[in-house]
């Protein structure tokens, strides 16, 4: 069966890194699925149906933390530092708080320009551009993590946590202009 003591990369059989194959990942993801599947028990007791169906659930959320690469932060913040990143903190860098609000400016306003949905795909591609350079710089940073490393990291995680939530937003007034057209 599968075990429970194992953390998320291991359990994947994936280093403990930021950068994770998402290819790999999916198919580790399958693999495991498939050997620990509940479907696969029905025949068995009922401890190995119980165990079957705790290891697919396990199975299921560890691959949501790794393939979402806000959650796969804070996993990894809470697996060097023993607390998740983010909670309830914001970050204090102006200048990208800011851009944040300037950013949600543009998407208040989209409905009334010439062409809003090429003023929400402005954001969507500004938002993909802060994600990547947030995920490089989150990369570096938990190469080797040092305690520097790890409060840098955090902030980060601060920084994504905006972009993602501004991410959310502008999709769903882009699938709302869709439905209006």
């Amino acid at each position: 069966m599968l075990d429970f003591s194992k953390n998320h990369f291991d359990l994947f059989g994936l280093p403990l890194s930021y950068r994770v194959d998402p290819a790999l990942l999916a198919e580790r993801y399958r693999a495991l699925q498939q050997a620990l599947h509940p479907d696969r028990y029905a025949a068995a007791g009922d401890r190995e149906k119980r165990l079957s169906m705790q290891a697919s659930t396990r199975i299921n959320e560890a691959f949501q933390v790794l393939k979402d690469p806000l959650e796969r932060a804070r996993y990894l913040l809470s697996l060097h530092a023993g607390e998740p990143g983010g909670g309830n903190e914001t970050t204090q860098d102006m200048a990208f708080l800011m851009e944040q609000m300037e950013l949600r400016e543009v998407l208040a306003e989209a409905k009334d320009q010439a062409d809003p949905i090429g003023a929400v795909g402005t954001v969507l591609d500004r938002l993909t551009d802060q994600s990547a350079e947030l995920a490089r710089e989150l990369e570096a940073r938990f190469e080797s993590p040092s305690a520097e490393d790890l409060e840098a990291a955090r902030e980060l995680v601060r920084k994504l946590q905006f972009v993602a939530k501004c991410r959310v937003e502008a999709e769903n007034l882009e699938a709302e202009l869709d439905d209006l057209l």
